[in-house]
């Protein structure tokens, strides 16, 4: 069974950090390429970053994130993990990691329409 699962979510203060984890079972991750979305209330979710599946490791950050979130992943643990720092008020939103359909791409993308296997979520809060 595909499915992805979401954690370390919380509430923050500005400038603070947290470090969220996408563990992914049902398939490898040197298979599909991971996204990390987030959508806030009453907004579109939005790609925040994306990690290729093999090879030379090659990533896509969100210009809005760019510098202060980091996307890695560890093959061995079936994890992709979401380092973000400095976080700022509106980086308040529901954050999910997804699959991209496309098996082994050599780079990723940020687009949404190309991840068809999505988690729960986790709950990221950042306020004084």
């Amino acid at each position: 069974q595909l499915q992805l699962v979401e954690s370390g979510g919380g509430s923050v203060q500005p400038g603070g950090s947290l470090r969220l984890s996408c563990v992914a079972s049902g398939f490898t991750l040197d298979s599909y390429a991971i996204g990390w979305f987030r959508q806030a209330p009453g907004k579109e979710r939005e790609g925040v970053s994306c990690i290729n599946s093999r090879g030379i490791t090659m990533t896509h950050t969100a210009d809005s994130v760019k510098g202060r979130f980091t996307i890695s992943k560890d093959n061995a643990k079936n994890t992709v993990y979401l380092q973000m720092n400095r976080l700022k008020p509106e980086d308040t939103a529901v954050y999910y990691c997804a699959r991209d359909w496309r098996p082994s791409p050599h780079v990723c993308t940020i687009i949404k329409g190309s991840y068809t296997v999505w988690g729960q979520g986790t709950q990221v809060t950042v306020s004084s």
